[in-house]
This record gives C-alpha cells, structure tokens and sequence, in this order.
C-alpha cells in the first residue's frame, strides 16, 4: 500500500485512516515479513531533532503515524484535512480484534511482569481467541548481547507475527531497529498502552482525547515523570511551529 506522508520537524510522518493503518499492519503480519510501525507525537519527534539514533531509527521505519493531536492538526493544516489521531491505545485495541479474526500471533514485550500478567488476563476476556504467541518484560538497562539475541530467539519461536512493544520512547524505536530485518515479524510500539489497558495507569476521559488534552491529563496523573519531557518538548515544538507552518505556505506557493 502506498501512503502519503509529509515531514514534522525532519521526521517523517504518514497521512493515512484509521483503516489503512489497520490494513496494512496485518497485511505485513500475515506476509511474515519484517516490518517496524512508530507512532509518532511532539515528544518523538522533537527527541529526534537532537537524538541522531532516535532519528536514524524512524527513517527505518516503514510506518509513521501520527500519534498526538498537534501533528494531526498539522496535517489537517496541509493536503489532510480529515486526518485522524492515530494513537497507541486505540491502535493495540482495533489491532487487537483484528489479530484475533485473522488468528494472528501476538506477542509482548516491554512493562513489567506484573503489568503483563494483568494486561493477559484482560485481553483473554475481551478476545477469548487471540492468540497470545508470548509475553516478556525486559530488564531496566541495556541488553548484552546475549540477552538481545535470547530475547530475539524467543520471539521467533514464540511464532508471532506481531509485536507489540511497550518500551517508551526513544527505547522502544531504538529497539525496533536493532531489530529489523532480524524478528521477521510487523514491530509496532505502543508507548504506555500496556499499563492502560491492564488498568495500572488511568487514561483521560474520552472528551479530554478529543480536545487534544490527554497529554495534560497525563501530566496531572504523573506529574513527576512527565514534567520536564511536557515543560522541554511542548516549547521546543511551540518554537519551531512557525518555521513548520511556514514552510507549509511555501511549498502551497510553488505547487
């Protein structure tokens, strides 16, 4: 499937519906190919700006949603004007009953083993049969070698052909593309969509999401996590938007 896309702040980002993302994820899944999705928001691609490996690990990635109301916007602002917000919990839950009418593999990687263990027993009432290929929790620092290739050994036999991956941003890109080419398998990153929807971390109410606030209701939720990525982030973003939307102007001039 070809997919039009644009660039925010040097990131590559795909304008695409919520069907096209979901088509073509489990088209690459059922193919069993490798295949790396990111979903993209103002923290992701300002990281990026001064991360060179964040930044050479998204223009590996065959798939750039935008994750995060100010991108949709901006791309609404260009050739897009219906283009949707296409975030990681949402995703990982259509993709999800998809995963389970096609019968595809899933597998878990990222959170804790406790946030698995809570997100498997919700999933296995809500989709009695997905099929849960595996799940594994990481450890909190860089993987040796050995550890990278048991862990990629373990998904491969774990016959899955979607991984879901919940590590946070920049790891969880910079995992994906360590691992491309290797997990032949579609790796979609999903941020904290474990911890909402095994209920450890409580998601704003439907009408912040729709304002574009949930990015407030999480910082009032964890206000000392999130604090200074929202406080650097969300100005840096502010400051270069009138160099994006000027640029935007240019391009409709020379059209």
């Amino acid at each position: 499937m070809s997919l039009d896309c644009t660039t925010v702040l040097g990131t590559r980002i795909d304008a695409l519906t919520w069907d096209e993302a979901l088509s073509c994820i489990v088209f690459w899944a059922k193919s069993g190919v490798s295949r790396m999705v990111c979903l993209c928001n103002v923290h992701v691609v300002v990281t990026a700006r001064s991360d060179p490996a964040l930044h050479a690990a998204l223009a590996q990635c065959e798939l750039a949603a935008p994750d995060g109301a100010p991108l949709a916007w901006l791309l609404r602002q260009r050739r897009w004007p219906r283009q949707p917000r296409i975030n990681g919990p949402d995703l990982m839950w259509r993709l999800l009953a998809e995963a389970e009418r096609e019968q595809l593999g899933v597998f878990f990687y990222g959170s804790t083993t406790a946030t698995l263990a809570r997100l498997v027993q919700v999933l296995q009432s809500a989709f009695p049969t997905l099929r849960i290929a595996g799940y594994l929790s990481p450890p909190f620092r860089a993987l040796s070698a050995e550890e990278a290739s048991d862990i990629r050994h373990a998904i491969h036999h774990s016959g899955a052909q979607l991984v879901l991956v919940g590590l946070g941003c920049p790891k969880q890109e910079k995992w994906m593309a360590a691992e491309h080419g290797r997990i032949h398998a579609v790796m979609l990153g999903v941020g904290a969509a474990f911890d909402y929807h095994a209920g450890t971390i409580r998601r704003a109410p439907a009408a912040w999401q729709r304002a574009g606030f949930e990015w407030l209701y999480r910082l009032a939720m964890e206000p000392s996590r999130l604090l200074r990525r929202y406080l650097v982030t969300n100005t840096l973003f502010l400051l270069a938007l009138p160099g994006e939307l000027w640029r935007q102007r240019s391009a409709e001039k020379h059209r």
